[in-house]
């Protein structure tokens, strides 16, 4: 039975018409391997993992099939709050935004 990653490496290769070969041969491995992979009967290094995520551009979380925590998927809304900058979660006084930028500079003005 084909896992979850298998199952998207496999979804992904055939969509840009990938042959197993070619996917293999940019892995650096052996077709066979790349076939044991696509079966699961062999597992998939970090290495290979972060290779394959990036031959099709896409999340090594989406590969392994996991869901996207809620925060990850929150976005800043700045209608509501203009706080850009922050330290230990309270938002960084105009005037010491200044400093910081002048500090930034070399201390020129």
């Amino acid at each position: 039975m084909q896992t979850q990653l298998a199952a998207r490496i496999v979804d992904l290769r055939e969509k840009v018409n990938m042959s197993q070969s070619e996917l293999a041969k940019r892995l650096g491995i052996d077709k066979s391997s790349m076939n044991k992979i696509e079966k699961s009967t062999r597992k998939v290094s970090s290495e290979e993992l972060d290779k394959i995520a990036s031959i099709f551009d896409v999340s090594t979380d989406y590969l392994l099939g996991r869901n996207p925590k809620e925060d990850d998927l929150k976005t800043a809304d700045l209608a509501d709050d203009d706080t850009i900058f922050t330290f230990e979660g309270k938002p960084i006084p105009e005037q010491d935004l200044e400093y910081m930028k002048r500090l930034l500079r070399g201390g020129r003005k």
